[in-house]
């Protein structure tokens, strides 16, 4: 039989079939053998081994059209990047290398700007104009409120979606709202520290509609983009691909070079500021481990 894996707990995975039938599953030591073990996402052929108690085990792991190493998840085609406006607040060089990494994994982007209603400095209208300029979607919302959880949801549709982002932005309360219960544990942000408090243990996907999922995953706190190299972080800048070729040189770093494009467009009030120092601070963050690994 065919199915999707939908949640993983140690060595134990949960499969939906085409006729949405939930098996509980066990991978065929021949997978733990190759190195090859399932993730959530995952495609798998599978054989049942006990229909009464809906038991089976994973015979092969079909194609991966998308895998993301940390936290573990396959065959995404959609990143939701949620921000908040405090508590925590907004973290941008976090939200800017999460959306380098969709563009190098090739997969849809939408940002979320969540707990509007602490927003009290205006300053998502900024991170607004900044994202919805270089092309990305951003929708506003509060959910507790329920405020712009339907457009959000209509957003969501025909997509195998991983929400992201620091602990306590509100990724598990959006998700409740949008299922319109208690799906995930509410985490509650520490008074004393201002940060969130991970309540996420196990990678799931719960699914809305037909071809419709949520991934709600542990991990991304530690979010990692090391496979991107620091030469070609550029590449995966929104705004920075059509000025890439017209720089004078090849293998421009956008620093301290003549002639270059991205410098040009950023004395024109072309490209932001700040998403340009961010880029600078990533691409060493980048240069810095492709150093320690050498060693």
């Amino acid at each position: 039989m065919h199915g999707r894996i939908i949640q993983n707990i140690s060595n134990l995975y949960k499969i939906e079939n085409q006729e949405e039938e939930i098996y509980e599953a066990i991978a065929r030591g021949k997978l733990k053998k190759n190195e090859i073990l399932p993730v959530v996402g995952d495609l798998v052929d599978f054989e049942i081994t006990q229909e009464e108690k809906k038991e089976a085990v994973i015979n092969q792991i079909l194609e991966r059209k998308v895998y993301i190493k940390r936290p573990k998840l396959a065959n995404i085609t959609q990143i939701v990047l949620v921000i908040s406006s405090k508590n925590p607040k907004p973290d941008l060089l976090m939200l800017d290398k999460q959306l380098a990494f969709a563009e190098f994994l090739g997969i849809k982007v939408l940002i979320v700007l969540n707990k509007t209603d602490l927003d009290d400095n205006n300053q998502f209208q900024e991170i607004e104009q900044i994202y919805g300029k270089i092309g990305y979607c951003v929708i506003k919302t509060e959910a507790k409120n329920g405020k712009g959880i339907e457009l959000l949801t209509k957003k969501l549709k025909n997509n195998i979606n991983a929400f992201s982002g620091n602990s306590g932005v509100g990724k598990s309360t959006l998700i409740n709202a949008i299922f319109n219960r208690n799906i995930t544990q509410e985490g509650e942000v520490s008074k004393k520290n201002k940060r969130g408090k991970n309540t996420t243990t196990a990678t799931c996907l719960y699914k809305i509609d037909v071809n419709t999922y949520i991934a709600d995953t542990p991990g991304f706190s530690s979010f990692s983009i090391e496979e991107i190299e620091s030469q070609k972080l550029d590449h995966y800048f929104k705004e920075f691909k059509s000025k890439i070729s017209k720089c004078e040189f090849i293998g421009c770093k956008h620093r301290k070079e003549k002639n270059c494009e991205i410098k040009k467009a950023l004395e024109k009030g072309e490209i932001s500021q700040a998403r340009y120092e961010r880029f600078c601070k990533i691409q060493e963050q980048l240069k810095q481990r492709e150093e320690m690994k050498k060693w």
